[in-house]
């Protein structure tokens, strides 16, 4: 069985999924989850095409958020398009991947990330207040790929 296998439990997913719903009930910013056992790619790029995938780019503001994890990696990357890209500050990311590195290195995936989701949305709320006629515009789901 590989790290990915359980990586988080179904418990662990629904309360990825809680913690999404609760960051963008205050903006019309969008965050995903993409979680896969490996990429013989560079990181980042892989991550930059999984945004793609996912039509993050699509979003009316272009304010989407990836968490994008490699499990048996090791490996992983937050990406923000261009319209939160903007706007947060220039060490925005690096601040919210500290927080969720240092869950991660406890083996607390699902605190990491769900934490980083609720940075990532505060940051979202500050720039992209939710509006009367937001829609999601993106899935609350984990996407996945083995």
């Amino acid at each position: 069985m590989s790290e990915f296998d359980h990586f988080l439990t179904k418990e662990d997913e629904k309360s990825v999924v809680v913690a999404i719903k609760e960051a963008e009930q205050n903006t019309s910013g969008e965050i995903r989850v993409h979680i896969e056992a490996h990429t013989d790619e560079e990181h980042f790029e892989h991550a930059q095409k999984v945004f793609a995938q996912l039509e993050m780019h699509q979003t009316e503001l272009r304010n989407g958020v990836l968490i994008y994890i490699a499990v048996n990696d090791h490996k992983f990357v937050i990406l923000g398009d261009e319209g939160i890209n903007k706007v947060v500050a220039d060490d925005f990311w690096d601040q919210t991947k500290d927080v969720m590195q240092a869950h991660f290195r406890k083996g607390d995936f699902k605190t990491g990330i769900v934490e980083g989701i609720l940075q990532a949305g505060n940051e979202l709320k500050t720039h992209f207040p939710y509006q009367d006629d937001d829609e999601n515009e993106l899935s609350n789901e984990i996407s996945k790929s083995s």
